[in-house]
């Protein structure tokens, strides 16, 4: 496994909101440090949204990991709205707990990119896949494998990040997105993959492996 130390331990998405708290906070703290008190949990509770801990990653290149922090809400054979193929769906949904960073469950190269306008609706909800606001990458591994990778804005989620186009190459583990308070990713996979992955279990962005193609 290897690490990959190309982004900053504090997501930069975070920056201006932590800067502005924390500034806020110090001016309220200098005429009172007992009202300050709430103003710095919540200066707290922005930092450890934004945090992007740096994680080792599953060098075999037929590993999927997970492109999200947080549950496994669902593992299903259904069918890839995307690529219009049979596929295997698995859904991993984020609290604001969670890390918010998305990484790419494996490399290739980025064949079609889609964004959806959409609903806000509880992201841990099945019907959230189609009705919410989201953006999908297909992605070909050098094998020809397609995954396709879904992010999917929640209740609280409200801005979608996506920072690759078509025709860029991903390397498995590489940071490519980021969802803003609270959402899920959807993998849709080859039918051939191997689950390995359980439901309900709890996953880390690039490390958790998934499955396998």
């Amino acid at each position: 496994m290897k690490k990959n130390n190309k982004y900053p331990i504090i997501a930069k998405e975070g920056w201006l909101f932590l800067t502005i708290s924390v500034s806020a906070n110090m001016v309220i703290s200098f005429f009172s440090f007992e009202a300050s008190i709430p103003f710095w949990i919540i200066s707290l509770f922005i930092l450890q949204f934004f945090r992007d801990p740096n994680r080792p990653i599953p060098q075999d290149e037929n590993l999927i990991v997970s492109a999200a922090d947080g549950r496994v809400i669902s593992i299903e054979k259904t069918i890839d709205p995307y690529k219009k193929r049979k596929a295997i769906k698995i859904s991993v949904f984020m609290n604001v707990f969670n890390v918010h960073s998305n990484k790419a469950p494996i490399g290739g190269e980025i064949i079609n990119k889609w964004y959806s306008a959409g609903k806000f609706l509880n992201a841990s909800l099945s019907k959230a896949s189609l009705e919410n606001e989201r953006c999908a990458l297909l992605i070909k591994t050098k094998n020809k494998k397609l995954v396709t990778c879904v992010q999917i804005a929640g209740l609280i989620a409200r801005r979608i990040l996506c920072y690759k186009k078509i025709g860029d190459n991903l390397s498995k583990g590489e940071r490519y997105g980021f969802i803003r308070f609270g959402s899920r990713v959807d993998l849709y996979l080859p039918e051939s993959a191997t689950v390995i992955v359980r439901l309900g279990e709890k996953v880390k962005n690039c490390q958790s492996i998934i499955a396998k193609i």
